[in-house]
């Protein structure tokens, strides 16, 4: 059964996807509407079969950038028009077919009834995961819920996760950071300074080999000297933030689910 939304959208970035973009979005729509693919530059032949499949479905829209721009600068475009369209949260997805479209509903469900925090899901990996991707994100985990004073961030890099708007889009333009990579695991440190609080929800997920239409843009060495960055301004921002932070602990103000 296909759930229909006033206020809560599927909101799905995508860049040279491959072949899989095309089953994630449709099995996006068979949970939801609407749900928008932001593409961000994409030059594999993707954007065309998208816009075909937008022709045919009134639930499906597709927003195109005409350069490259990162995964924050698709999603924050995203946002800009859902704002302005009338919706106040959205769950951002990988267009590749790692994340489960399966889980779409029960994430939206869990944000109506908390509507004033981030519902961010917590990969649970089968043996698919490259065990480097697997060990490192455990690293950039630590950093985050140190910068955040351990609220109780489940996972930093997780990219399957329902955001309000509002803060969301507060928080990007309020600083010229978060456009590529760095989104995901900056988003969630900030928007926890604002006092978002974040739920964690268990999800499986699946990385695709390359003959099985698999794509990857990680990058190991360019890739992690943009999160040891990301994580070297948190955590100035963190020491700046630290006596609010620690008021917010000591007073139960950061309690999590």
């Amino acid at each position: 059964m296909t759930i229909s939304s006033t206020t809560h959208l599927v909101l799905i970035p995508s860049y040279n996807p491959g072949i899989k973009v095309y089953d994630t979005v449709r099995a996006a729509r068979q949970y939801w509407t609407p749900v928008w693919v932001v593409i961000d530059g994409s030059t594999d032949g993707s954007t065309d079969g998208l816009l075909a499949m937008a022709a045919e479905d009134d639930g499906l829209r597709v927003i195109i950038l005409p350069t490259n721009q990162g995964k924050g600068a698709a999603v924050l475009h995203g946002l800009e028009q859902a704002s302005a369209a009338g919706f106040t949260h959205v769950l951002t997805m990988d267009s590749d077919g790692q994340h489960p479209q399966g889980r779409i509903p029960s994430f939206m469900a869990e944000s109506v009834k908390q509507p004033d925090a981030m519902i961010l899901g917590e990969p649970v990996f089968d043996a698919s995961a490259p065990i480097l991707r697997v060990k490192g994100r455990q690293v950039s985990n630590w950093w985050a819920n140190l910068e955040t004073l351990w609220v109780g961030i489940g996972d930093s890099l997780f990219g399957f996760r329902v955001y309000p708007i509002a803060p969301l889009k507060q928080v990007m333009r309020s600083q010229r950071w978060m456009r590529h990579f760095d989104f995901d695991p900056e988003a969630v440190v900030r928007l926890c300074w604002c006092g978002v609080r974040p739920v964690n929800l268990p999800v499986e997920v699946r990385y695709f080999r390359e003959e099985e239409g698999g794509v990857s843009h990680f990058r190991y060495l360019r890739d992690n000297i943009l999160l040891t960055w990301m994580h070297t301004r948190l955590f100035l921002g963190f020491l700046l933030r630290f006596p609010v932070l620690l008021f917010r602990r000591l007073t139960g103000r950061d309690e999590v689910n």
